[in-house]
């Protein structure tokens, strides 16, 4: 059975997502203050396979748990529940551990079909440890990406995007064809949301200084190129 770790001061909202949970086959634990959800979260006994974090708890804040469980080497994926929604609290949540980021007021339904995405592939990326494209090379059981003499760890979202870009290299791939690669059939994440993921990862290539890019191909999708075709 997955264990789900579930953080969040909203009774009422905490209440509804452990029973949709339960119903749906998984075990939960609910907490509803960041300093006792940090312990909890860092302790590996518990051996939760997701987590579900507010951004806005109580004494410590959602945030500040996620990245002290990436410090500590804590991989499971976690998923942001906020009521923050500009982008810049988007990337900022992103880029400090986070493997989704759900705005409320959300309909429980999207959070199961996320839950459902972010735990039902870790297999299928550990088929193929490294990958390499051009300067790149990719370890997707670790989430590292390497450039040279930089290196970078990524979310498990960024991991499967970019793994799928790096397998399938110059290919173009449109919007609906990612979501189905890195979400899955059953995910009602919206495609035009792929254009969010795909400049986080732009990002993240800049920051290693690569050679390769993830190009617009207008009216059609994306494309990994390398340097040849700079």
């Amino acid at each position: 059975m997955i264990k789900v770790l579930l953080l969040e001061d909203d009774p009422d909202l905490s209440s509804a997502i452990q029973q949709e949970l339960i119903r749906n086959g998984y075990s939960v634990d609910c907490l509803s203050d960041g300093e006792t959800g940090m312990l909890y979260a860092l302790n590996k006994d518990y051996g939760y396979d997701l987590a579900i974090v507010d951004r806005m708890l109580p004494v410590i804040d959602g945030l500040t748990i996620i990245k002290a469980m990436r410090r500590k080497g804590i991989q499971i994926p976690v998923i942001i529940i906020t009521g923050m929604s500009a982008l810049d609290d988007r990337i900022d949540g992103l880029d400090g551990g986070a493997d989704d980021y759900l705005v409320k007021p959300f309909h429980i339904r999207e959070l199961l079909a996320r839950v459902r995405a972010l735990t039902r592939r870790p297999t299928k990326m550990q088929e193929i440890q490294v990958l390499s494209y051009g300067d790149l090379h990719l370890d997707a059981s670790a989430r590292l990406i390497t450039c040279k003499d930089h290196e970078l760890t990524l979310t498990a979202r960024e991991t499967e995007l970019l793994s799928a870009f790096i397998q399938h290299p110059e290919t173009v791939f449109s919007r609906e064809q990612l979501v189905l690669k890195v979400w899955g059939s059953d995910s009602e994440i919206e495609p035009g949301n792929v254009d969010n993921y795909i400049s986080f990862l732009r990002k993240r290539l800049r920051e290693l200084k690569s050679a390769c890019e993830i190009k617009t191909i207008y009216g059609t999708g994306y494309r990994l190129e390398g340097p040849a075709h700079a």
